[in-house]
């Protein structure tokens, strides 16, 4: 369903659930959930959305894209939804697009974050811009065909050729404009959390994350006063996709202690 805002959004679970909001990363697609949907809609009513610019929601972006317009989207849906203090989980980007909704508005029940952070790392930053070099010089084909190698580790990719040979035809014939793309990593890579957040978070990192460096989270972490460190041994950067079982398990506990 399109919001009047024109995000693309949906609803999964028992309607008499509490709000559980689930946020992608840098792919911007509700799709990215599909492993953790069924466990986690079995007591939340879950609300997935398309980030602006991507997927099925509008794709024409301000001149300026930031973390903060990024809420603002969120806050808006909300505003229409007529929902108050949801639960919120998010991917890396989406995470921050979490923190930033709790720094500025304090309108969220329990966050989840998952391979975030408070500030860039090196190493990511390079990972940035090697991508964005695929895609200025090879095109979305390519850029698509090598974000495996980002977010999974070696095994699971070996054992999911075919699915995600088969993801990677889809997100190509509905890749965003490159423009796009472009804002959405400039906004990342800018964002930078100079005050602590004082709600209740899970920061989940995996310990084979090739793309975030697990120091991040830990870092984030140390810097939040009600934060609370869970670290997945296997699964890579996109650890809830690679391990359902083990990340739903965290993130059940986490909501409903």
């Amino acid at each position: 369903m399109l919001s009047t805002a024109g995000l693309w959004y949906e609803w999964h679970g028992p309607a008499d659930g509490e709000v559980l909001i689930l946020s992608p990363g840098m792919g911007g697609s509700a799709s990215y959930w599909a492993p953790n949907l069924s466990g986690l809609s079995e007591r939340y009513r879950v609300l997935l959305y398309d980030h602006r610019g991507t997927g099925r929601s509008d794709r024409a972006l301000p001149g300026q894209v930031s973390i903060d317009t990024m809420a603002e989207d969120v806050l808006d849906l909300m505003l229409e939804l007529g929902i108050r203090h949801p639960h919120f989980i998010g991917h890396a980007l989406g995470g921050l697009i979490g923190l930033q909704i709790e720094l500025t508005h304090a309108d969220l029940g329990k966050l989840v974050i998952i391979n975030g952070w408070a500030e860039l790392d090196p190493w990511f930053e390079r990972c940035f811009e090697i991508r964005l070099e695929l895609l200025h010089k090879s095109g979305p084909a390519a850029y698509v065909r090598a974000q495996p190698a980002f977010l999974y580790p070696a095994d699971w990719i070996s054992r999911n050729l075919a699915r995600l040979d088969a993801e990677a035809e889809q997100q190509v014939a509905h890749f965003p404009p490159i423009a796009n793309v472009e804002k959405r990593i400039a906004a990342a890579r800018t964002f930078q959390l100079w005050h602590d957040v004082t709600g209740p978070i899970l920061a989940i990192t995996a310990l084979d994350d090739m793309l975030v460096p697990p120091s991040r989270s830990r870092a984030l972490a140390a810097q939040l006063p009600l934060a609370t460190l869970a670290e997945m041994k296997w699964g890579g950067h996109a650890c809830n996709v690679t391990d359902p079982d083990t990340f739903n398990r965290l993130v059940l506990d986490f909501l409903g202690s």
